[in-house]
């Protein structure tokens, strides 16, 4: 199976939603964050270096239930703006 290229748009969503967990572990050491959303460190440091733009739905929701984050406003805070939106 060939994957599509990920468009700009798709990618700065993928690197925002990176900042947003960064900023939501704090002071938190990612080994720790990632055992509790029962994620590997690895995994956590590529979504949030944005090398993973695209992470799987349950790993978001790990994430965002191991940060204390709503699903709904980190969806917010990562969607797409604009044109781009209506193609998405």
């Amino acid at each position: 199976m060939v994957r599509t290229p990920l468009t700009p748009e798709e990618r700065e969503r993928g690197e925002r939603l990176g900042r947003l967990l960064r900023a939501a572990r704090g002071d938190r050491s990612m080994p720790c964050v990632a055992s509790e959303a029962g994620v590997s460190a690895e995994t956590l440091r590529k979504i949030e270096t944005g090398r993973a733009p695209t992470p799987a739905f349950f790993t978001v929701a790990a994430l965002a239930r191991a940060l204390g984050l709503s699903l709904d406003e980190l969806a917010a805070d990562c969607a797409l703006t604009g044109p781009e939106r209506l193609s998405a």
